[in-house]
Order: C-alpha cells, then structure tokens, then sequence
C-alpha cells in the first residue's frame, strides 16, 4: 500500500515538473526577450541547434564510444543541401535548371529535411565504412581529416563548375515556412504580436524535444544496449554475437542525419552559408557540449550545449563593462578575454567533474565506489 501510494506521489511530482517546465519554455523567450532583448533571444534558438547538434554526436561518442572530430561536416552537408534547394544559385548558374524552374528553386523546408537528414546519413557510412578497424586517436585523426575535406570541398566548388559559390557562400536562402506561414516575419494572433525570433524558438524546441526522444528510446533500445556494450568493450561485445560493425555503422549514420537536419535550420536561420560557418573549431565545441555536460547522459549533454552556446556570449557582453569600471577602458580585447576564460572554465570542469557536470547516475555511482 505505501509503495503504490509512493509511486502515485513521484508520478504526481513527475506530472508537475514536466508542466512547470513546459511553461517556463513557452515564457522564455519572452522573459529573456525583455530583459535582454532580440539579441539573447537569437542566442536562444542558436543555442536549440547546439543541443541538436550535440545530442547527435553523444550518439556518435557517448553511445557508441566513436571519438568524432569531423561532426560539424555533416552539418555542413545539411546546410547546403538546403541553401541549394531552396535559393536562386543553381538556376542562377546553370541555365538547363533555369529552363525547368523559371521562376527558382523553391523547396519545402520538410523535404528538404528529409533528403538532408538521408544524404548525411549516407555521409556518416562513408566516413564510418573507412574507420571501422580504427580506436582512439587513429579514429580521431581520420574524422579529423574527413571534417576538413568536406570544407575544403565547399571553398573550392566553385570551379569549373560554380556549385558552392567557393569562399562567397551562398546568400538569399528561403526562410523557413511553415503551413504558409513565414517563421521570418512577426505574426498576430489574437491581437498578440509574436515576433519572428520567438517563433523560431518554439519551432526549434518542438523539433529539439522529439530529437531528444528518439536519443533517449535509441538508449533504452536494444541498439543503445549494443552500442555501450561497443563503448566497454568492443572484443567481448563482439565475441557476444553483437554485430559491432554494423552498430558502428548505425551510430555513424544515425548521429550525421541529427547534424544534417540541424544544417538545414542553420541555413534558413541565417539565410546564408559560408565554409567559415564549419571549420574544426566548431567540431570542438560540439565535443566540449558533450564531454563537459556528460557523455552518454542526454539531461547532461543537454545542460552543455545550454551552457557552452551562452556562456561565452555573456562573457562577449560583460568583458568590456567590467575593464571600463575597473580600469576606466578597455586594455584586453573582449575576444581574447572570451576565450580564455572558456578554456579555463573547460579545464576545471576537467579536473574537477571528469565525467562531466551532470554524470549518468550509474556512473556517479562507479565512481564512488
């Protein structure tokens, strides 16, 4: 009798927790939006990319145990399958396609989800198909190369066939449109202005929340189960009958199709791509979002991107305030400060919480003995 009335207790609190939460989501933007204004509630909905971003790659390196140092490439196929899809450049380049679409390449943001959540999928297999006998710093030296290939692949395309537009990037990209309705542009509902940033929010959380879902059913499933038995042990996993080349091969394919999906919201956020937009340093903040929030832990990888797509734009803001109260100007770069102080934030989350700022509960456990 007390473990059922317990268990309808917890579940009560479960009920309001995830109501509570839902409403500050829905208010946050609005919260942060007049406190601080467009500018953090842009950070905001760039932030919602970094999880997506990140929760793809925990499926790479906290799943699988697949050390991954060329993710951001298959961003960069999503973005620019869609800013192909979706702007004048190839009718604008190519007269036969000008022929068939007179009036420009107008394609829907759902198909061209799909066909870059599949097209970086086939990616993630030719990147994986290569490097299946490869572990630890061999495997992080090829996806290493393979992320700058793919970038130096879209600076030089634009010769003798202009297909990326080489180091200009591709500008005019449709924005995104949902049911005819313009994400770009404020709309009025019920005489509430809700403006186009606030509306990207919601759009970005709704397809966060359901990447997060399919991450935490993928952990739960027999897949997940065999990509940490991979991630312990790949002999005795293999040696149990798992078919570790084929699971690595998923865990590969099925991280690059989250990072592509996120490349197209990228390109119809900014309106624009660049190979600038995908150099190794972003690689490395993904892997930091991961390894500082707690591999393998979705709550945990979540809480990093949060923090690490935020935090060095609060530095970016506060830097210059502080010197000129301090000292009366500025006498270090806000850059140069910016960075620093994110490294050195990153180093003692290191030596202080190696596992992470939010650790899996089993393996706080471990660690205690």
């Amino acid at each position: 009798m007390l473990k059922q009335l317990f268990h309808q207790a917890s579940q009560r609190d479960r009920q309001r927790f995830w109501i509570v939460s839902a409403i500050v989501l829905l208010a946050l933007p609005w919260i942060v939006g007049s406190i601080g204004g467009n500018y953090w509630v842009r950070v905001l909905d760039f932030a919602l990319l970094y999880i997506v971003l990140a929760l793809g790659l925990n499926v790479v390196i906290g799943f699988a145990g697949l050390l991954d140092l060329g993710y951001i490439a298959f961003y960069a196929v999503g973005a620019y399958s869609y800013a192909l899809l979706a702007s004048p450049h190839l009718t604008t380049q190519f007269p036969a396609i000008a022929a068939i679409f007179p009036t420009g390449l107008h394609f829907p943001l759902w198909g061209a989800l799909i066909i870059s959540f599949v097209l970086a999928a086939i990616f993630g297999v030719l990147l994986g198909f290569p490097t299946l006998k490869l572990r630890g710093d061999y495997l992080a030296i090829v996806t290493l190369g393979f992320g700058e290939i793919i970038r130096i692949f879209l600076n030089n395309l634009d010769r003798p066939l202009n297909l990326t537009n080489g180091p200009k990037g591709i500008g005019s990209i449709h924005p995104i449109e949902l049911f005819g309705i313009n994400l770009s542009k404020p709309i009025s509902i019920w005489g509430l202005q809700i403006p186009s940033l606030y509306l990207l929010f919601y759009f970005f959380l709704i397809l966060t929340v359901l990447v997060a879902i399919v991450c935490s059913r993928l952990e739960h499933s027999r897949i997940g189960r065999a990509w940490v038995a991979i991630r312990e042990d790949e002999v005795a996993a293999e040696a149990m009958g798992i078919e570790t080349r084929n699971m690595k091969l998923l865990a590969f394919a099925i991280g690059a199709s989250f990072a592509g999906a996120a490349g197209v919201l990228f390109a119809a956020f900014q309106g624009f791509v660049s190979p600038e937009s995908f150099t190794l340093w972003e690689s490395i903040v993904v892997l930091a979002m991961v390894v500082m929030g707690g591999m393998g832990h979705i709550p945990g990888v979540i809480l990093g991107a949060i923090l690490l797509a935020v935090f060095p734009e609060l530095l970016r803001s506060i830097a210059a305030p502080i010197q000129q109260f301090v000292f009366g100007s500025v006498l270090v770069d806000t850059e140069i400060i910016r960075q620093l102080l994110y490294g050195l934030a990153l180093i003692l989350i290191m030596l202080y919480r190696p596992n992470g700022i939010w650790q899996k509960p089993d393996a706080l456990k471990a660690a205690h003995g």
